[in-house]
């Protein structure tokens, strides 16, 4: 419109302006422009308009394992594993670990320092994986290695029950991974000093008793193994 009312002249600013609008919207593999110093048109690409639409919203996964090895369900679940990958830097970075700052200066110090981190994160994933039933985290692993790759992720009855009631089935409440920790911290070793005894200065171990919770949990721990 500002070319057509002589606003806009010039084939170097209609370019920049014309640019700015398609780029902006990534269509100008749709369009093909004639700009010329006083004049502007456009024509729609109708066939590249239809092919696009025709795949739009789908992707195509390629790999080089034998099908034998992974089927076409499996290659698409570790083509969204990355998911996971992504979960794990941002509790190293962020949540749980803070990875940063590093306050170090020399290269070897800056390994041990990530490679301390990678060992944190490889227990914690260890620990949530044995807690699956305390947290908020779904334990039906055989149906979520089965389930329709392409869908959305839902998540099973019995975790969406878990989740509703926000306790388990022995009453104690349902824990994010860092309330059980939180919990945990409260079972403590005293040492104890016997005042009015004939031996001045005794002293023995005493450990809180865990809760039904607190066992539970550092019996799953038990399970544990790599």
């Amino acid at each position: 419109m500002r070319v057509e009312d002589g606003a806009l002249v010039g084939r170097d600013k209609i370019g920049v302006r014309v640019g700015k609008v398609v780029n902006r919207y990534k269509v100008s593999k749709h369009f093909a422009l004639t700009i010329e110093d006083a004049r502007f048109e456009f024509q729609r690409l109708e066939q590249q308009i239809l092919a696009e639409a025709a795949l739009d919203g789908l992707y195509v996964i390629r790999t080089n394992v034998p099908k034998k090895q992974m089927d076409s369900a499996e290659a698409v679940r570790s083509y969204k594993a990355p998911a996971e990958v992504e979960r794990a830097f941002r509790s190293m970075k962020t949540i749980d670990m803070h990875i940063r700052p590093i306050h170090h200066h020399l290269a070897d110090r800056v390994r041990a320092h990530i490679f301390l981190c990678m060992l944190a994160y490889y227990v914690e994933w260890h620990m949530r994986e044995a807690w699956r039933e305390l947290l908020f985290a779904d334990e039906d692993l055989k149906r979520k290695s089965r389930r329709d790759p392409v869908a959305a992720a839902v998540r099973s009855p019995a975790a969406l029950e878990k989740i509703a009631r926000r306790t388990l089935e022995h009453g104690s409440p349902v824990h994010s991974f860092r309330t059980l920790l939180h919990e945990l911290s409260t079972l403590v070793r005293n040492t104890c000093q016997a005042q009015a005894t004939q031996h001045a200065g005794a002293t023995f171990l005493m450990t809180t008793l865990p809760s039904p919770a607190q066992h539970r949990a550092l019996q799953l721990l038990q399970s544990i193994t790599v």
